[in-house]
């Protein structure tokens, strides 16, 4: 469902030094967990993801209050004290790589300025979300998209929403 005013947007966010965090389940959960709590706090519409090993790539809309500013930094924030909470129990090591010299943080989860698109028409809207369903895919994990389970693919082929918290897409 398209809102007055407001488009999706393609959102894209990459770990920081693109480094491999995301490649146990266990933290890839973390982003669906999150992108679950946003649509049943009804900030967003969901309507397409993929969680790779070092980013991630979102289709959403922010619902009825809630900005796209507010959205993209309440998930990039609740994400990155979850992981560096989790890291800090079970992989203290690897939470030393991430440090940082920064004023307002001692480590860095997420690269700074994460993409944003806006998807303003339909035919985008499918060329990006394609594009994110084929992300395993070249990347040689799997053959087919909807066979790789962080990702929106399965809903779009099969119509199973196993993270019970996608919206499909269905144009103007």
């Amino acid at each position: 469902m398209i809102y007055p005013g407001i488009w999706p947007q393609f959102f894209t966010a990459t770990i920081h030094n693109w480094n491999h965090l995301l490649k146990s389940d266990e933290y890839k959960n973390i982003i669906t967990n999150c992108l679950k709590f946003l649509v049943d706090d009804k900030r967003i519409e969901l309507t397409g993801f993929i969680v790779m090993s070092n980013h991630v790539h979102i289709i959403w809309q922010p619902l009825q209050h809630n900005t796209l500013s507010q959205v993209q930094t309440s998930f990039m924030t609740q994400t990155a004290r979850s992981i560096k909470k989790k890291l800090l129990k079970e992989n203290p090591d690897l939470l030393e790589t991430l440090k940082v010299n920064k004023y307002d943080r001692a480590c860095q989860i997420w690269k700074r300025e994460p993409l944003s698109v806006e998807l303003f028409t339909e035919k985008v809207f499918f060329q990006k979300l394609e594009y994110l369903h084929q992300n395993p895919c070249v990347a040689g994990l799997v053959n087919l998209p909807e066979d790789y389970y962080f990702s929106s693919a399965k809903f779009y082929e099969s119509g199973i929403d196993d993270f019970e918290m996608l919206t499909h897409y269905s144009g103007n």
